[in-house]
């Protein structure tokens, strides 16, 4: 996804919204919409939406991973089984 297109003003966006709706469905480049107190929504593509979503998926992955070499590096994991036996013991759940 690109820059985003000029802003547009909410009575512009009125005046014309097939025609805003129809460049943005055929371009990546999303279109934001200014009311008075400026800027308030963004109309963007599907493709390019769920683009953005799986870039910030991928960085929300990446970021979980650096945290848990994070916690190993600092020594705050131990072994699955041995939390998992405190917390059964914890819960009361029998063997």
């Amino acid at each position: 996804m690109g820059t985003t297109h000029s802003p547009v003003t909410l009575e512009e966006f009125r005046e014309n919204v097939s025609g805003f709706v129809r460049e943005v469905a055929q371009q990546s480049e999303p279109v934001l919409i200014e009311s008075s107190e400026g800027p308030s929504v963004v109309l963007q593509n599907a493709e390019s939406y769920q683009q953005m979503l799986d870039r910030l998926d991928h960085l929300e992955f990446v970021e979980a991973v650096r945290e848990g070499l994070r916690a190993d590096q600092e020594g705050r994991v131990r072994p699955a089984r041995e939390a998992l036996a405190e917390l059964q013991q914890k819960l009361g759940i029998p063997d």
